[in-house]
């Protein structure tokens, strides 16, 4: 490009002439072509075809293709505390601008949990090699949970700046961390590392005074600034004596502060209590060990144990009275299940997972037997004595008709001619289409002549049937 843009100076240097300060300048287009030359004899049309060419060359220099670039750091840069949280910044940057939003990649680390960005962005301009670059900051944000070193691999984004004539994509540089094992915490101990930390409990109780039957709600509101929700630890919640524990799905979720940007992670586990005997009760003190690292020592948070009195109720009764069923075992100590029942529940569960897996096998049989059964029933509506079955009711019928004795005659492969099939047939078609018709009577006979009918046209078709067709060849529906 910057030897052609030498050689086209060359040439316009040579063309055009030299123009003196006080003469008028001629802008590039604003005068029309004349054939009168210069003083110094050059034509216009030569200078301004040496300006055109000069602002071709300038437009195509402007319109070159965008840059693109992509850099990755790490805060902190390269040691961070097991459980803690690690920044990985993701500059996009280019000398135009971007018509939509860049495409970022997954980051999987094992050994790690990695927190995609959420869409939100800081924009940032930096100068890069003397050019001025404009683009957004992205945060990928990492917890290792084992004390060893990671390996970050080229990350490959894709974006559209503007006036690029297709899409781009750029690479960041590998980076490498090291994850280190907090002072106090043993290998595989979980550890929780948080810049500050929040732990609070309340307690509900479902009627004042508490008695057998009622229930108390234990709930602990756990915050930790600087720390990822998904890695704050699960409280311990244990059985107490003389209580039955119902536990809730806990609510985990990152904070932020308002604008978008985060700042730490929550965590509510919430645990109801009922109470199934009188007297005094308690549910243990919980603590809590984590890293500061503000202050970098190991801290530990603690919520109060609770204690309360139950009385007797003696309108409640459990669910399961298992005293009062024990009572009429007679066995106070211990509930005993025999032998027996023991080999009818196997027995019971081997059955239950055998219709399992010979379920699908079922099923398809029973699909295969409608599907013969549809078969069935429809040779049967296109048999002959599906059509030999019609004719009595349309006989019967007002007015009569012989469409089920044609049908018939057709599928016992006797053709359309019912005075073939017998002498009954022929009177029956002389009483109907003679001179004098006497139909009524003619259908009563046939009628009543049925059966002798079936009988003789069935013979006459076992005897008569041909091996060959005829020679002369007649419609198809006429073949017997």
């Amino acid at each position: 490009m910057n030897r052609l843009k030498d050689r086209v100076a060359s040439i316009a240097s040579r063309l055009a002439p030299t123009v003196e300060s006080r003469a008028p300048q001629i802008p590039c287009g604003s005068e029309p072509v004349s054939g009168r030359r210069s003083d110094d004899g050059v034509h216009p049309v030569t200078t301004n075809f040496s300006t055109l060419l000069l602002c071709l060359i300038t437009t195509v220099t402007l319109a070159a293709e965008p840059d693109l670039r992509v850099q990755a750091t790490l805060q902190p840069a390269s040691t961070v505390m097991v459980g803690g949280i690690l920044e990985l910044q993701l500059d996009i940057l280019t000398d135009s601008w971007f018509t939509d939003a860049p495409t970022l990649p997954d980051l999987k680390l094992p050994g790690a949990l990695v927190l995609p960005p959420d869409g939100h962005a800081e924009h940032i301009n930096q100068t890069l090699d003397g050019k001025s670059f404009n683009g957004m900051r992205y945060s990928y944000r990492i917890t290792p949970n084992l004390a060893q070193g990671f390996d970050i691999p080229a990350l490959t984004v894709h974006a559209t700046p503007g006036q690029a004539t297709t899409g781009l994509s750029a690479q960041s540089q590998p980076l490498h961390f090291t994850a280190a094992q907090p002072p106090g915490f043993k290998p595989g101990e979980p550890v929780l590392v948080a810049q500050a930390l929040r732990f609070t409990q309340t307690v509900q109780n479902s009627a004042t005074p508490l008695k057998v039957g009622d229930s108390i709600t234990r709930q602990l509101t756990l915050q930790a600034d600087g720390t990822l929700a998904m890695s704050l630890p699960t409280p311990s919640l244990a059985d107490a004596s003389g209580l039955s524990r119902y536990l809730k799905t806990p609510q985990v979720s990152n904070l932020n502060d308002g604008r978008g940007n985060f700042v730490g992670g929550q965590r509510i586990d919430t645990v109801t209590y009922r109470i199934d005997t009188e007297g005094a009760h308690s549910l243990p003190a919980i603590e809590l060990k984590w890293w500061d690292a503000s202050s970098q020592q190991t801290r530990t948070a603690q919520v109060p144990a609770i204690t309360f009195e139950a009385s007797a109720n003696s309108a409640y009764k459990p669910v399961f009275s298992l005293t009062e069923d024990l009572k009429k075992l007679g066995q106070q100590s211990r509930l005993h299940v025999s032998g027996h029942g023991f080999v009818i529940v196997m027995l019971l569960v081997v059955l239950a997972l055998l219709g399992w897996f010979v379920r699908p096998f079922v099923h398809r049989a029973y699909l295969a037997a409608q599907a013969r059964r549809r078969a069935r029933h429809d040779a049967w509506l296109q048999s002959a004595d599906y059509a030999w079955r019609q004719i009595p009711p349309q006989l019967d019928g007002n007015p009569a008709q012989l469409s089920a004795l044609y049908l018939w005659a057709r599928r016992s492969r006797m053709g359309l001619k019912l005075s073939n099939i017998g002498p009954r047939l022929q009177t029956l078609l002389r009483a109907c289409y003679g001179r004098a018709p006497t139909q009524d009577l003619a259908l009563r006979q046939l009628k009543d002549s049925l059966a002798t009918l079936h009988h003789q046209a069935k013979r006459n078709t076992v005897s008569n049937t041909a091996a060959l067709r005829p020679l002369n060849p007649v419609h198809e529906k006429d073949f017997p």
